[in-house]
């Protein structure tokens, strides 16, 4: 009798043993992955996103944030700064800069008689506006973001240096670089450019108006082909409207890693980039 209760624990641990791997047996088998379920009912995870680009600089039209008369459409920097969102929980470093094309246009228009560097002051405001925009709707979602200034205006954004942006961007923070590059005669395509270099930037995600880049204006010429892929020498030798001549210097002497060039029309575009989509022109050294 003695002997009995003592076997009792040996055969209830065997029994439990044998419960334990028909359960493992039945989990793997419903489930390949091999990843345990806690519950019968819960539905499986959104698969997580590969980004093909660690740390990005986002260039953005001022148009993408208002036009067709529109100063600011606000629907559509909310659905941009959603994008931004989601390109953010990739684990992707990101950097922007935008125009300020629904605010200003330079030395277009009215301002063709004014002197070009106040013209030119007016186009760098222009752009801080726009950057404190667009960080209000993607700090609305939760994501801390830094805009900096290439012209101090320290009541509403940091001042520019590079190694602040650099540790910014480690940290998980957007960064909206403001004003250009602080100088006149240099568009923000320039300063895009200039800021990819600065923080080493593996790719320029050029979000524009049209799908990419045309032998001719797709807009006059509806036979106009589009180029997939391009080096900056042809950029250069085709004079090719990707960005500003200057802008594709600095590119081409530094060795950005890529210019990815496609169309706004759906915010949705950039993820679609970062995943790897084909989509629109590819320029590289």
């Amino acid at each position: 009798m003695h002997d009995e209760i003592q076997a009792c624990p040996v055969y209830f641990r065997c029994i439990c043993g044998i419960l334990f791997l028909s359960f493992c047996r039945s989990n793997i088998e419903e489930n390949p992955s091999g990843m345990l379920r806690t519950g019968g009912g819960q539905s499986p995870q959104k698969e997580s996103i590969m980004p093909k680009y660690k740390r990005v600089l986002v260039k953005l039209s001022g148009e993408a944030l208002g036009e067709h008369g529109r100063l600011f459409d606000f629907e559509q920097i909310d659905r941009v700064a959603s994008v931004i969102s989601e390109l953010h929980e990739t684990g992707t470093e990101i950097a922007i800069v935008i125009g300020a094309g629904n605010i200003w246009r330079g030395r277009q228009g009215p301002a063709a008689k004014m002197t070009a560097i106040n013209a030119d002051h007016m186009g760098m405001l222009g752009t801080a506006i726009n950057s404190i925009a667009m960080q209000d709707a993607v700090e609305r979602l939760g994501i801390p973001t830094r805009v900096m200034s290439a012209v101090e205006m320290n009541r509403f954004c940091e001042p520019y240096t590079y190694r602040r942006a650099v540790r910014h961007l480690e940290k998980g923070r957007i960064v909206i670089f403001a004003c250009g590059t602080g100088n006149p005669f240099f568009s923000t395509d320039t300063a895009a450019a200039l800021r990819a270099v600065e923080i080493g930037a593996d790719a320029i995600l050029l979000a524009k108006n049209v799908d990419g880049v045309y032998d001719s204006d797709p807009r006059l010429n509806p036979d106009a082909k589009l180029l997939k892929d391009l080096t900056y020498q042809e950029v250069q030798e085709r004079d090719l409207k990707v960005m500003d001549a200057s802008a594709i210097t600095i590119c081409r002497e530094n060795n950005v890693p890529s210019i990815r060039v496609f169309g706004l029309d759906d915010p949705q575009n950039i993820l679609r980039v970062i995943e790897g989509d084909p989509m629109g022109t590819n320029v590289h050294p």
